[in-house]
C-alpha cells in the first residue's frame, strides 16, 4: 500500500508554521506499516524552509518518507510521467472528506 500523509493537523498537531506536538499514535502506525513494506509519501502544502522543518521533525520521530510532495519513482516509471496528483491507496489528511455513492456536500447538494 501507498500512504500519502498530510503534515499540519495530521502528523503535527500544532499551529502553522510551528511543528509539533507529534501525533505519536499515527507516527508509530506509519513506521510499522513501512516496516511491513508499505510506502509513505509526505503530502503537504509546506514548501521551502517550513517543509524542511517538517521533514526534519518527522525524521527526529523515526518517520522517513519514500517521497516528499511527489510520486514514488516506481509510479512515475509505471505511467511514464509525473502527474501533479499523488498516486496512492490511502490519503491521511485532517481536511479529508470521504465520498461514497450518492453523498451530499456540506450544503446538502448531491455529489
Amino acid at each position: 500500500m501507498i500512504y500519502a500523509v498530510d503534515f499540519d493537523g495530521t502528523l503535527s498537531m500544532g499551529e502553522w508554521p510551528e511543528v509539533g506536538p507529534a501525533n505519536s499514535g499515527l507516527i508509530d502506525y506509519l513506521i510499522d506499516r513501512q516496516r511491513g513494506g508499505d510506502k509513505l509519501i509526505l503530502w503537504t502544502c509546506r514548501a521551502g524552509e517550513p517543509l524542511e522543518r517538517a521533514v526534519k521533525f518527522c525524521k527526529e520521530h523515526g518517520l522517513n518518507f519514500d517521497a516528499v510532495n511527489d510520486n514514488l519513482p516506481e509510479t512515475i516509471e509505471k505511467y511514464g510521467s509525473n502527474s501533479r496528483k499523488i498516486t496512492c491507496d490511502v490519503y491521511l489528511d485532517d481536511r479529508a472528506c470521504r465520498v461514497d455513492g450518492a453523498a451530499t456536500d456540506i450544503l446538502g447538494y448531491t455529489l
